[in-house]
């Protein structure tokens, strides 16, 4: 397999894998071709590689920069705007479990908190309560385990699983 076939390759793929944790593909491929570029890129260097509009690469570029995926970079002289990926991946794997702590688990979070009031008065409220309680201690735990992780250092983490692979 040549360079350029492999490249795409990869953006493809890192595009669809995007989607699995809550990104959507365009995103995805431009978060993907800003992670294996030697150099920053331009709006211009983008929509030229990838084939797509200024308006899906501009709105893409600002969700990735929210997520702290990729950064702006200024050059002295020049009035563009260069985007680079942040390329440590242990950043990338903590940015991506904050964002989806905040989309997915912190809502749930909330919501069973507001669910706590409820009074039982009849076995359906009940059961409804005893579920929500269930969903609730597992969903703090949850979240505090990935607070956890988001915090631990790389090589923590990686020794620990080197030793429980062993």
């Amino acid at each position: 397999m040549e360079y350029q076939e492999g490249k795409g390759k990869f953006i493809k793929t890192w595009g669809e894998l995007g989607t699995n944790w809550g990104i959507n593909k365009t995103m995805g491929q431009i978060h993907g071709l800003l992670l294996i570029s030697i150099s920053e890129l331009t709006t211009d260097d983008i929509m030229s590689e990838l084939k797509i509009s200024r308006g899906n690469v501009n709105m893409n570029l600002r969700s990735l920069v929210e997520w702290g995926l990729i950064v702006k970079v200024e050059k002295d002289g020049d009035r563009k705007d260069y985007y680079a990926a942040i390329k440590d991946i242990w950043t990338v794997f903590r940015h991506i479990i904050k964002k989806r702590k905040e989309k997915e688990l912190h809502p749930m979070i909330h919501l069973l908190e507001e669910l706590e009031a409820l009074q039982p008065l009849d076995d359906k409220s009940v059961e409804f309560i005893k579920m929500m309680d269930e969903l609730s201690l597992f969903s703090n735990k949850a979240d505090k385990a990935l607070d956890n992780l988001v915090n631990s250092k790389a090589n923590i983490l990686v020794s620990s699983y080197m030793k429980f692979m062993r």
